[in-house]
């Protein structure tokens, strides 16, 4: 085999390679000799069929897997002797092009020369995590705190008392509806006893505003426009009418926080529903208070990083993400205009966010590695359990989805190696504490929403 480097440039790599057809006719008699005594041919016994006779029989089938075997080999001593760690899988493209090529190349009678291109990944060296500089924002949870989750609670819980006279916003109304588009019924447009609390926004705008004001033995017709974007296509955007008759209408009452509150709500005493909902709401903030944490860390390591990402990864990423973000626009049917933005700009950040996404991946990947972070079976079966949990009554679907799809195995495995790199990077980090109020730790800004802000914002982030 001859290897000739036509390109290293960045972490480009290029090869002519050259397998000499003596070598291939060499591996192809191996491979015949291998088979031999495993073939059944007419007229000979098992192990004494002529090697020419095989050959005629099975050469051309033998020859493509010798030179798919040798383009493989190639490939890993270039890998190897290089000490390469891939982007992507080499991209082989064979000198024999034309059908007379191919053909010579099958029948043994050329050598077999192709060129691969490859894309390495970079050489990632670690700075002092000691000198990473961290912010982790803290806060405590108050009896305010506790008092208001306590009063989300009761209004979730609250009951009503039926009361003489109109419906007020607050109070909920029992009514039989029917819908119609153009006067033709429409399927998920009727129902009878329903419940709604005006106010409450539960059904589409409009709806709950016209029935302020009935009683309880009215009809009523309520005309809406369901909204563009509405989940059934072939409602959205349509006007309907709505025929209703009120059944009875209730005001809420009073719900005194107390002992039979506690106790109507599963717990066992007030004392303890608060003691509950004071764990939650600080595993809460612990949660917030570390999510911004490591974002003050990827973002001291962002800067730190500079090593060059590989373009196939990085356009890979921006890809899904741009029709990621295409998709979005789509379906809230706006513009870039709408975001203050233009496309060229809009692509540009996300081309950035898509090198700053691959690089910190590569250097988590990388540090995970050489500091032999791994994931146990233990962990993937919690975190599928209590993906499971979120599913009731699908429980045994989910489980066996996750198990059978090495994909989806890989989506619950990723997020959990990332937590478990980033906990030892802190525990190796300055980390500082800053003491914030309730509202500046959950303030929801570029660091804690899912998806990044441009235009009017432009300090758009992983």
């Amino acid at each position: 085999m001859q290897v000739k480097e036509t390109l290293s440039e960045g972490l480009k790599r290029e090869y002519e390679v050259l397998v000499p057809a003596a070598d291939l006719d060499q591996r192809v008699n191996a491979k015949l000799d291998e088979i031999k005594g495993r073939v059944n041919i007419a007229g000979f016994r098992p192990g004494k069929v002529p090697m020419s006779h095989l050959k005629r029989v099975y050469g051309k089938s033998v020859m493509s897997e010798v030179i798919q075997q040798a383009v493989n080999d190639s490939n890993q001593k270039i890998v190897d002797d290089g000490k390469f760690k891939l982007a992507m899988e080499p991209k082989v493209t064979l000198a024999a092009e034309d059908e007379a090529s191919v053909k010579q190349l099958i029948e043994g009678k050329s050598d077999l020369a192709f060129k691969v291109a490859m894309e390495i990944l970079p050489k990632i060296e670690f700075s002092d995590f000691k000198k990473v500089k961290v912010t982790r924002p803290v806060t405590e949870t108050t009896d305010a705190d506790v008092d208001q989750a306590l009063d989300k609670i009761a209004e979730a819980n609250r009951q009503f008392e039926e009361k003489q006279g109109k419906a007020e916003k607050g109070d909920q109304v029992t009514i039989d509806f029917k819908g119609a588009i153009d006067g033709v019924l429409f399927d998920g447009g009727a129902a009878e006893d329903a419940p709604l609390v005006l106010g409450s926004n539960t059904f589409i705008p409009g709806f709950e505003d016209q029935l302020i004001g009935v009683a309880a033995g009215d009809a009523k017709d309520v005309k809406v426009k369901f909204p563009a974007e509405y989940g059934a296509p072939d409602l959205a955007g349509k006007d309907a009418v709505f025929a209703i008759n009120v059944k009875k209408v209730e005001k809420p009452k009073k719900t005194e926080i107390n002992e039979e509150f506690a106790k109507s709500v599963g717990a066992e005493n007030l004392a303890k529903l608060k003691d509950d909902v004071r764990d939650r709401i600080s595993r809460d903030f612990k949660h917030v208070s570390r999510t911004k944490a490591k974002r003050s860390l990827l973002d001291a390591l962002d800067g730190e990083l500079k090593f060059q990402a590989p373009a196939s990864l990085v356009e890979q990423e921006f890809d899904t993400v741009w029709k990621a973000v295409n998709n979005d626009l789509a379906n809230r049917k706006i513009t870039w205009a709408d975001e203050d933005t233009t496309e060229e700009e809009a692509k540009a950040e996300y081309q950035r966010i898509a090198d700053r996404r691959v690089r910190l991946g590569l250097a988590i990947a990388e540090l995970g590695e050489k500091n032999n972070i791994q994931v146990s079976e233990d962990e993937i079966t919690r975190a599928i359990v209590e993906q499971a949990r979120q599913y009731p009554g699908q429980e045994q679907q989910v489980w066996d989805m996750f198990r059978k799809n090495p994909q989806a195995l890989a989506g619950i495995r990723a997020p959990l190696f990332e937590d478990k790199v980033i906990d030892f990077i802190l525990e190796l980090a300055d980390v500082s504490e800053k003491k914030v109020s309730r509202d500046e730790l959950l303030a929801d800004d570029e660091e804690t929403t899912s998806r990044p802000k441009i235009g009017k914002n432009k300090k758009a982030k992983k």
